[in-house]
């Protein structure tokens, strides 16, 4: 933890019960960036953690790589700051992401689009998220040049947690350096050729602003697969689901049906194909997810497999005997 000020506070707190968690043990319980713990103080500089308290939200994701495992970003945050630069990074299909896992863990969303003193167009991308947004607010700056910065500081609320998040070279580091008024975190410029950035934040940090709101600085995420967010999609794509419920039939999956009051709006103009397509994808990352961890959904799912294997030995057979 850092505070722009000494507060007193110890920087350096071991973990649970006084020792590291061994590398196939961190997990969703171990303690994170965010966390109200109960710790045993040993000096003027370090304590153990003895107990973590009661989580009130959690932004996670599922781990990178194959490893089938829950990963908490941080803990105990009421806003999530999710920051998107007005350059090669601006995507609103990460957004719709972004947007779900946010609704899932409980924190409020903000979209933050930075680098508006690189865009000429920025009033026209930020449009365009604000449809994604789906009344989320949506606040255009320049950590820069400080275009912006008012505005975004409206939703520093003394007391309240704040987590930065979003890719490497977006500008989270300039946006800290700002709001704290001093320069604490490195930054680095990105690549012309594709906007992308290099890490410069290497670790999740908590800071106290200078007007009583924390906030948690994250590394650049490279990517962010969804964690048990079927319930994040639905609020992320209310507007598809509120048109799924014109739909002539119940069941309706929104492809080739009669009646299917989405594919109307799509072509109508009034829904974006690439909205919907990305709201099939995320669904079918939950499914998948959900028979990895679920053992009956994972039954069921065997069950399928091998009764279609079956069908399919069966019209081998069937032509080999004709």
């Amino acid at each position: 933890m850092r505070s722009n000020e000494d507060s007193g506070v110890s920087r350096e707190i071991s973990v649970k019960a006084g020792r590291k968690p061994p590398a196939d043990e961190k997990g969703a319980e171990w303690p994170a960036v965010g966390d109200w713990v109960a710790v045993e103080l040993h000096d003027a500089a370090a304590a153990a953690i003895r107990e973590v308290l009661p989580r009130r939200s959690q932004f996670v994701r599922k781990s990178p790589g194959k490893k089938i495992e829950e990963q908490v970003i941080a803990a105990n945050a009421d806003v999530a700051l999710l920051v998107s630069a007005l350059d090669g990074d601006f995507n609103p299909r990460r957004a719709e992401r972004y947007l779900a896992q946010c609704w899932e863990s409980g924190t409020r969303p903000v979209i933050v689009l930075n680098k508006a003193d690189v865009c000429t167009g920025w009033r026209d991308k930020a449009r365009e998220m604000e449809r994604v947004a789906q009344g989320t607010s949506v606040c255009v700056v320049s950590a820069k040049t400080e275009q912006g910065l008012d505005e975004l500081k409206k939703f520093l609320t003394p007391g309240e947690t704040l987590v930065l998040l979003g890719s490497s070279g977006v500008g989270k580091s300039t946006i800290v350096n700002r709001l704290l008024g001093e320069s604490l975190q490195e930054v680095q410029p990105v690549r012309e050729g594709d906007s992308r950035g290099r890490h410069t934040t290497t670790m999740r940090e908590l800071f106290v602003l200078p007007g009583g709101a924390l906030l948690v600085d994250t590394p650049g995420l490279r990517e962010l697969q969804l964690w048990d967010a079927a319930e994040g999609v639905s609020q992320a794509f209310a507007d598809i689901d509120s048109l799924a419920g014109q739909c002539r039939f119940s069941d309706c999956r929104h492809e080739t049906e009669p009646g299917c009051a989405v594919q109307a709006a799509v072509r109508a103009g009034t829904l974006d194909e690439a909205r919907l397509e990305n709201r099939r994808k995320l669904l079918r990352e939950q499914e998948f997810l959900r028979r990895k961890i679920d053992p009956e959904a994972r039954h069921v799912e065997k069950q399928r497999i091998k009764h279609l294997m079956r069908e399919v030995r069966q019209i081998h057979r069937d032509r080999k005997s004709d």
